[in-house]
């Protein structure tokens, strides 16, 4: 199975070229990674690759197979393009209402800090809430410049997987 992976500006090719039980054989740009792969929960994994551990937690994002991945020193977004996710981003153009973004707890998790208020105007990249989730802190910032329309939620409230945290305007 053949996947691009696309983090930051870059595009990968990622082929699955095994699996038999925890052992996964992969090609990242033609390069063979041998690895063994086990789910610890629901979006969390441990990687072991060449003797060294990684753990890894995959966050949906609103958004076709699109993830916020932490791992213990870095955050990232990344966004899977394969067959599905091209037909589906296919089916849902010139269908996204552009004037607004809900952020959302893509899990269960607890508010640990959250920087703005209703009437607050943001900028892209702004930090707007951080929510703590199976040991690790997520930043939720904002997708472009706009003004916060709805806070629904408070600090240290604890949330559910899907719940409407935040809505904001675009000008």
């Amino acid at each position: 199975m053949s996947y691009e992976v696309k983090l930051r500006d870059r595009i990968a090719r990622v082929e699955i070229l095994s699996q038999q039980g925890d052992k996964l054989l992969v090609t990242v740009d033609g390069k063979e990674y041998a690895l063994d792969f086990v789910e610890i929960s629901k979006g969390s994994y441990s990687i072991l690759h060449r003797n060294k551990s990684y753990n890894v937690e995959l966050i949906p994002v609103n958004g076709i197979k699109k993830y916020h991945v932490n791992t213990l020193k870095h955050s990232f977004d990344v966004e899977i393009i394969d067959a599905e996710a091209k037909y589906l981003a296919s089916r849902q153009q010139g269908q996204e209402d552009e004037d607004e973004a809900i952020i959302s707890s893509p899990i269960p998790g607890k508010i640990v800090r959250l920087f703005i208020q209703e009437g607050d105007k943001v900028e892209a990249g702004q930090t707007l809430v951080v929510i703590a989730a199976m040991k690790m802190e997520s930043e939720f910032k904002a997708p472009k410049d706009g003004v916060v329309r709805t806070v629904n939620a408070t600090e240290g409230q604890n949330v559910e997987a899907r719940q409407e945290l935040i809505v904001l305007d675009f000008d």
